[in-house]
């Protein structure tokens, strides 16, 4: 079964940019889609977007679009979120998921199944 962790979280001032980086091991990813979500403590983990998992497309919700991204990198068995012009409402505990059918959009929460352990964002105001 695949297993996924996440990096590059941190303390960053508002406007800020950080990119997540999330590894996979134990299978390749290159046939799934791949997403994001984040969480804040008491809080229900909510989705930020995904990518195809041809990497040709990519969803995300409307509070993040225009500033974060997704990237695939099958080679090397990775995806990454680019954030931009971060927010202090964008705070939370980011988590990367694979999508448990293969060559999936990417684009509904309730396809996503494997988690990694997440990592903390936290943006300053």
């Amino acid at each position: 079964q695949v297993q996924l962790v996440e990096s590059g979280g941190g303390l960053v001032q508002a406007g800020g940019s950080l990119r997540l980086t999330c590894v996979a091991s134990g299978g390749p990813i290159s046939r799934y889609a791949l997403g994001w979500f984040r969480q804040t403590p008491g809080n229900e983990r909510s989705f930020v977007g995904g990518i195809a998992w041809n990497g040709r497309s990519a969803y995300y919700v409307d509070s993040v679009q225009g500033r974060f991204s997704i990237s695939k990198d099958n080679a090397n068995n990775m995806v990454y979120l680019q954030m931009n012009d971060l927010k202090p409402e964008d705070t939370g505990v980011y988590y990367c998921a694979v999508e448990r059918r293969q060559f999936g959009l990417g684009r509904l929460p309730r396809d996503f199944g494997t988690w990694g352990q997440g990592t903390q964002v936290t943006v300053s105001s």
